[in-house]
């Protein structure tokens, strides 16, 4: 990995052949944030995290790790895929409606129906996808 790559630590959960699931605690910015506790926006959350490596069999549970993705494009791919297209679908088809005449709630709901659309289409070329966005794991050293 490089060193400009951004890293996660976390756990080992489960290991089968050739996969690794992680459990990462991830959280927001507000974490680090002296007034988290007042304001009441802190978060964290358990992502778990597959990671697809021939070295599987070398990792058991339990084991603390670190997974990045394996260069840096694929996280503006990520984000590119999961948060700029579904809100161009939005937009296109809430004003693309609006402007054929249709009323406001119409566009509304066709256009959250656009957006969970193009999710179930993302979600069925989860195979494509994951050719091209990889994470590497490696041991954490203590």
């Amino acid at each position: 990995m490089s060193v400009s790559n951004i890293k996660h630590c976390g756990e080992v959960v489960r290991v089968s052949d050739n996969k690794v699931w992680v459990r990462m605690t991830v959280n927001s910015a507000c974490s680090e944030c002296h007034a988290r506790a007042v304001c009441g926006v802190d978060e964290s959350k358990d992502k778990i995290v597959e990671v697809k490596t021939s070295d599987a069999a070398t990792y058991a549970v339990g084991e603390s790790v670190e997974v990045a993705l394996a260069n840096r494009s694929m996280g503006a791919k990520s984000v590119f895929l999961a948060y700029v297209v579904p809100f161009f679908v939005l937009l296109l088809v809430l004003v693309g409606l609006t402007i054929f005449g249709a009323s406001e709630g119409l566009a509304a709901i066709s256009a959250i129906a656009g957006v969970g659309l193009y999710y179930v289409v993302l979600w069925r070329m989860n195979g494509k996808v994951e050719k091209t966005i990889k994470f590497i794991i490696t041991k954490q050293t203590k």
